[in-house]
């Protein structure tokens, strides 16, 4: 996402735990668990670009485990970087949103934002929230331009899909080789893994001018996950 903006003329702040120097966009480091991670990313962005007109929350991880074995530290933790970070990154960049006359807040939410699947409490129930977020952001933003979405993909060829083969197999009694088709693109009609690049495009859509009316509402792309 971020080199696609970059691409379209985009100055972006690249946040992350550990940034690629070399971009793409503006390093900078933070652990977005931190409340005050949250804040100065926001007050550094408005510094080296003298406004802010976009924030795209996308950090996140994932924990597989049966709710009866679920750790509660990792609980804490995804509700933290998935719902409270997003939260607190409207929060500090509100007025910067609102001065800018036309700002969009787009949240990588997920398809568990929508529906769940099992060992996966503290990522469903986080991706729920963001959405709850999201309308409301949506509402309080209409009378001074700003915009709220959430993007919802299905299973996307990322590390944190790749990180949860191990995990996935323990949980559900199957081998590493077939917890890709077995249990993973199981819900998608089409088997097949959203790449990063469409993920890109739809929010440089709804970045875009046709993307104004998009507002308060999840933006689907699960190769039919949901049509089921």
């Amino acid at each position: 996402m971020a080199q696609r903006l970059v691409d379209g003329g985009a100055r972006v702040l690249a946040v992350d735990l550990e940034p690629d120097p070399d971009g793409p966009g503006e390093p900078f480091a933070a652990d977005l668990t931190d409340e005050s991670a949250n804040r100065d990313a926001v007050a550094a962005a408005v510094d080296r670009f003298g406004a802010l007109d976009t924030v795209i929350p996308n950090a996140g991880f994932q924990h597989v485990a049966p709710v009866a074995e679920f750790p509660t530290d990792r609980w804490d933790a995804l509700l933290a970087l998935l719902l409270t970070s997003p939260f607190l990154l409207a929060k500090h960049a509100w007025t910067e949103l609102e001065r800018s006359g036309s700002g969009r807040f787009v949240c990588i939410a997920s398809v568990h934002g929508l529906v769940a699947s099992p060992y996966k409490a503290g990522y469903v129930a986080a991706k729920h929230g963001v959405l709850g977020l999201v309308k409301v952001l949506a509402l309080e933003g209409a009378q001074s331009g700003v915009t709220a979405s959430a993007v919802c993909p299905g299973y996307v060829r990322t590390p944190l899909v790749e990180r949860q083969i191990v995990d996935q197999a323990k949980a559900h009694g199957v081998s590493e080789d077939r917890v890709l088709e077995d249990v993973i693109l199981a819900p998608h009609a089409v088997k097949e893994l959203i790449e990063p690049a469409e993920v890109a495009e739809v929010v440089a859509f709804l970045l875009g001018p046709a993307g104004r009316a998009f507002n308060g509402a999840p933006v689907t792309l699960d190769h039919g996950w949901t049509a089921r």
